[in-house]
């Protein structure tokens, strides 16, 4: 049975990542705020779907590509991409979907077993509707299906072609500095560390709902800009990891019950934005990103920092790239050089 928490916020930070995590919200003139309970309304009229860009039957999730505001048969329309996605169970709500006389359909009986479909009540059957609009070609490409690649890059690739190739990409982050400004999402800020050089801020992360804490997700973000990645990290980091690691966990013991030693703790690379964050997950939450080829522990980037000052300007790193990332190609063509 999932353990619960208490609702932290008025309403959730919907995304992505898989990343959907990097929805970048462009500033005060692009309506940043904290959302509200009232009733409100999509940002564009009509949704014709174009295409199904990925969809996950065991994840209950699904990625469309629409276009919206057309005039009547022109199809001039915009594209937008619309995530659905059916949200966890409850567990103090559960039980009211068996109460009284509820909804079925039955689906198949055999014996002592029976399959129904279940209709539940409006308050208990609301769908996550995550909504990118504008999209652009980037957006659509993103959030197709698209084959991995494992690829290893080493030090001097990382200087000579990932770190010129993101230089060139216009990649905005502002929504980032919208939340550390405190312009967005300041009242779901679960703890802060004020410092500007070792300080930083911890929040909900897009993916959990806050209403159960066996998929509990928060993001820890750093105050000090201009640390990309993993790769920039060097020993004059180590007071900021330190923090972050010891006070995340603190943190989220206070406010969730959750102990450190049932936390998994860690950074991505590559990362889905290039702004230092760190990711606290609940120990046995599958999460996104959370394999072999992508994630590292923060307690072991600590360690490796403290054995070796140039650890991560020097060490080769796996991950993986879809078939479609032009980085892919990038690397491979200098590798094979």
């Amino acid at each position: 049975m999932a353990e619960l928490a208490h609702p932290q916020s008025k309403r959730k930070r919907e995304l992505d990542a898989e990343e959907t995590e990097a929805s970048s919200t462009e500033g005060e003139q692009a309506g940043v705020g904290n959302g509200t309970s009232a009733p409100v309304r999509l940002p564009f009229s009509g949704f014709r779907v174009k295409k199904v860009l990925r969809e996950s039957a065991r994840d209950k999730i699904i990625f469309l590509h629409g276009k919206v505001n057309e005039a009547s048969g022109d199809e001039d329309g915009e594209d937008a991409v619309v995530i659905l996605e059916k949200t966890p169970f409850q567990v103090d709500q559960v039980a009211q979907l068996l109460k009284g006389s509820p909804e079925l359909q039955l689906q198949f009986s055999n014996d002592i077993y029976s399959t129904y479909h279940l209709f539940p009540p409006r308050q208990l059957s609301d769908v996550k509707t995550t909504v990118v609009y504008p999209a652009t070609e980037k957006h659509l490409q993103k959030y197709l299906r698209q084959d991995l690649h494992l690829v290893r890059e080493t030090g001097s690739d990382y200087r000579n072609v990932t770190l010129p190739h993101l230089e060139s990409q216009s990649l905005s982050i502002q929504w980032v500095y919208n939340i550390l400004d405190k312009k967005a999402e300041a009242d779901r800020i679960v703890f802060e560390n004020p410092d500007p050089s070792d300080g930083f801020v911890l929040i909900p992360d897009l993916k959990w709902n806050q209403q159960q804490l066996d998929d509990l997700y928060l993001i820890a973000i750093c105050h000090r800009r201009g640390i990309k990645s993993l790769r920039d990290l060097t020993p004059e980091h180590l007071p900021l990891l330190r923090n972050i690691l010891r006070e995340g966990q603190e943190a989220i013991l206070r406010r969730y019950q959750v102990a450190a030693d049932r936390l998994r703790v860690y950074l991505h690379y590559l990362p889905s934005y290039y702004h230092l964050h760190v990711h606290f997950t609940a120990l046995g939450f599958e999460a996104p990103g959370a394999g072999v080829e992508r994630a590292h522990l923060l307690a072991e980037v600590i360690d490796n920092l403290e054995q070796d000052p140039e650890y991560y300007q020097r060490r080769t790193l796996t991950f993986a790239l879809r078939a479609d990332d032009p980085l892919l190609a990038l690397l491979q063509e200098a590798q094979r050089g």
